[in-house]
């Protein structure tokens, strides 16, 4: 028999009275499309101020970079006080051969960030803090991020700039309830072993407002997950962790293709394989897995086809190239800086194929693991492609017609270290006639059981977890 959730664990009061779970007060709230308290009409508003501000990123050679320096003898690029992150180089090997071409360049942030989201119960309903932050690589420059978003470097202000702010709710024991605290990965093709806690807190104190802050409802962030550029990687992926039971969402007697996703995200869907057989599937997918990468000079990259100019180290043909910016941003801990990015050469593809099994929608994940992954293959998308690569089933996603794409977004990845990156987000029905049976990298899971394996930490990765905060916006 297959274990209860423990997101859907009911508490009693002193007196004895059953307690919603958190997830069912999360639930509460993605059904709450508005709040009378916060309305989206007036966050609209307020959002349009802060884009409206004037920030400055300007494209400059690496020589440029202030406190930035090429490493004697490796090519690294490397901030001078030793914290942030580095460009280097990585290897990926099969055994003891490496794999022709393989060498890349990687960042390498061994610190783990905290992406952080308060949130306080207005008129019985849960509200998110979050938080209009401008990032150096957005493609709009400003967009919502959770209430903190910072490494450790930033918020030990190893950087001279000012404090992060509600920080104290995350960093002090008592000050707040832990929803949510778990450790999850980064963009495996872009970081090398990169992690950031992820965690969920409630306040019942009243917070110190600020200009650059505003309270919306998990509902209101779902609506606005179906519009581009507006919620930040950052948010989307603790979004992903957070426990919601979705019985009830869609109305009594809904059959509709956004009602399935609904009900795929309930306990109550009845999948094709257990969780525990997910699972042990995964475990094998991982045990199996040959390869190993190592970090090498950044210089190693140039017998791999990368060119290092004044300005940029890229490769043609490459999926990415690093560049280097000035920043001017009032409104930041910093008021300006300068830093190296990745700049990736087109759009991302990450999509979801998905199909109804005994009735009940499920999504086709596959077991993939990226050069820069910390414990190998994790649960991906169907499609995930970088720019200019090819995999299975991409033709298939993006020839589907109108009336299978029930979901298609742009979304910008992370802006703090990339430039200008964005992925297509998408959600597909799959055809009819299309096979059950798939190759043994592949398996069916409901919703439901994905969100389960994201509470575990480490085993769905940032794009399969975009998309799963974004699919209940799916109608």
């Amino acid at each position: 028999m297959e274990e209860p959730s423990p997101a859907l664990s009911v508490s009693r009061s002193p007196s004895g009275v059953q307690e919603p779970s958190p997830a069912q007060r999360f639930m509460l709230s993605l059904a709450a499309e508005d709040s009378p308290r916060f309305p989206l009409s007036a966050f609209h508003t307020w959002y349009a101020e802060r884009c409206a501000r004037r920030f400055k990123v300007s494209r400059i050679p690496f020589d440029a970079l202030e406190q930035w320096y090429s490493e004697a003898g490796t090519g690294n690029l490397r901030h001078r006080t030793g914290r942030f992150f580095s460009i280097e180089g990585l290897r990926a090997e099969d055994g003891d051969r490496p794999v022709a071409g393989a060498a890349r360049p990687i960042i390498v942030q061994p610190e783990i960030g905290t992406l952080g989201l308060l949130v306080r119960e207005f008129g019985g309903v849960l509200h998110f803090l979050m938080q209009a932050k401008m990032e150096p690589g957005n493609i709009n420059t400003v967009q919502l991020s959770p209430t903190v978003q910072a490494t450790r470097s930033n918020y030990t202000q190893a950087h001279g700039g000012s404090v992060v702010r509600y920080l104290e709710y995350f960093a002090r024991p008592g000050r707040a309830e832990v929803l949510v605290d778990l450790l999850q990965s980064e963009h495996g093709s872009y970081f090398l072993h990169k992690r950031n806690r992820h965690m969920v807190v409630e306040t019942t104190e009243d917070v110190a407002p600020h200009e650059d802050f505003h309270w919306l409802t998990l509902g209101q962030l779902r609506l606005l997950l179906r519009q581009e550029h507006v919620v930040n990687m950052d948010s989307r992926t603790v979004l992903s962790c957070v426990p919601v039971d979705s019985a009830g969402l869609a109305p009594a007697g809904a059959t509709g293709f956004g009602a399935g996703v609904l009900h795929s995200l309930s306990p109550a869907a009845r999948p094709r394989h257990s969780l525990a057989e997910l699972t042990r599937w995964l475990t094998d997918m991982r045990a199996g897995a040959p390869g190993s990468v190592r970090r090498v000079p950044l210089s190693d990259t140039e017998r791999a086809g990368w060119v290092r100019t004044a300005d940029s180290i890229a490769r043609e043909g490459g999926a990415f190239a690093v560049i280097g910016a000035q920043v001017e941003a009032g409104n930041r801990e910093v008021p300006s800086w300068s830093q190296p990015l990745l700049e990736p050469t087109g759009v991302a593809v990450h999509a979801f194929l998905a199909t109804r099994l005994d009735g009940v929608l499920h999504v086709l994940v596959q077991a993939y693991e990226e050069a820069g992954s910390l414990n190998g293959p994790e649960l991906a998308p169907t499609v995930q492609c970088l720019p200019g690569e090819r995999s299975r089933y991409l033709d298939e996603v993006l020839s589907a017609p109108a009336a299978r794409v029930h979901y298609d977004v742009l979304q910008s990845e992370e802006g703090g270290r990339f430039h200008r990156a964005e992925s297509r987000n998408m959600l597909v029905e799959a055809p009819e006639g299309f096979p059950v049976e798939q190759p043994p990298e592949y398996r069916w899971a409901t919703l439901d059981q994905l969100a389960r394996m994201t509470r575990f930490g480490h085993h769905v990765n940032i794009q399969a977890r975009t998309l799963l905060a974004c699919l209940p916006s799916v109608s």
